[in-house]
């Protein structure tokens, strides 16, 4: 089981109440949030192997250069640098999350120049056997498989759904495959990746069913007597390089070089002086009895 690890602490950080607090008044509701949603999880799905997927690289130049408006939402200046804008309450707990994960023994892997889809999507495929992706990023639908199954989350840990080829299916009318062509198409506006313009859900899984590739359905649109409509014709026409360029930065890197995954004891000690300085309650013990 792999978690998209800053996704669970942005939802925690935003669920859980900011009134959680350490002794000495840092918040720690991200802390005792990811925790606890950790902890649920392996408690529900008892993985015999676990790790934590990081964001080295929140918006890579590479993806940038291909698509500027990728992420550009959230881009904040401070002191001549662009960084992501993320509210100094949770900033401070980022560190403290990544401490307990130490302490917990839980893997914690980031990649140079790459986000945690990437480091998931390089899990996923390298991995022989079962594997779970924890996420509420729909982008990760395309490593849905026989073998891997997306855990999502957007709408609650206790009411996440188990996401396979079949739902894909039957929700998305598209395949785990094609799922990358079909969220080119639709754009995602949370990701600053506009889509295709005047084609929204239902064309673009029309589309992917309909044409075995973005480069069949450009051809179709090229060509007059291809059966498409004027209409559908001229709105992939006008976005031809948009669509080249936005199905390299939606696909997921599964290459990356990536450490043995091996799981450390926990470090009782650790653990102890952590629930303590930030006042964690049961969040940590919890979590720490269920690993060891």
């Amino acid at each position: 089981m792999a978690f998209d690890t800053s996704y669970l602490y942005f939802r925690a950080f935003f669920g859980v109440p900011s009134t959680f607090r350490a002794p000495d008044g840092r918040p720690v509701n991200a802390v005792r949030g990811t925790l606890d949603f950790i902890g649920r999880l392996i408690g529900q799905y008892r993985p015999d192997l676990i790790a934590c997927a990081w964001d080295d690289d929140w918006r890579p130049g590479w993806r940038v250069e291909l698509v500027p408006t990728y992420k550009a939402h959230r881009v904040v200046e401070v002191e001549g640098t662009e960084q992501e804008s993320v509210d100094d309450d949770l900033s401070i707990q980022v560190p403290l999350i990544r401490a307990c994960l130490s302490a917990l023994g839980i893997p914690v892997v980031g990649v140079a120049d790459h986000e945690a889809d990437d480091v998931l999507a390089s899990m996923a495929r390298q991995h022989e056997g079962p594997g779970l992706v924890v996420t509420g990023d729909r982008d990760l639908f395309q490593l849905v498989d026989d073998d891997t199954s997306v855990v999502y989350v957007a709408r609650g840990v206790a009411k996440h759904e188990l996401v396979t080829p079949a739902v894909l299916a039957a929700k998305y009318r598209v395949a785990p495959e094609r799922y990358v062509d079909f969220a080119v198409l639709r754009g995602d506006p949370s990701d600053g990746l506009p889509g295709v313009k005047g084609i929204g859900e239902k064309s673009a899984a029309s589309l992917v069913g309909t044409y075995p590739s973005l480069e069949s359905m450009v051809e179709a649109a090229a060509t007059a007597s291809s059966g498409m409509s004027p209409s559908m014709r001229s709105k992939l026409l006008a976005d031809v390089d948009y669509l080249v360029r936005a199905r390299e930065v939606v696909t997921c890197v599964d290459s990356l070089g990536l450490p043995p995954l091996r799981r450390t004891p926990v470090d009782d000690d650790a653990v102890s002086v952590l629930t303590s300085e930030l006042g964690l309650g049961g969040s940590m013990t919890r979590l720490a009895q269920l690993l060891a």
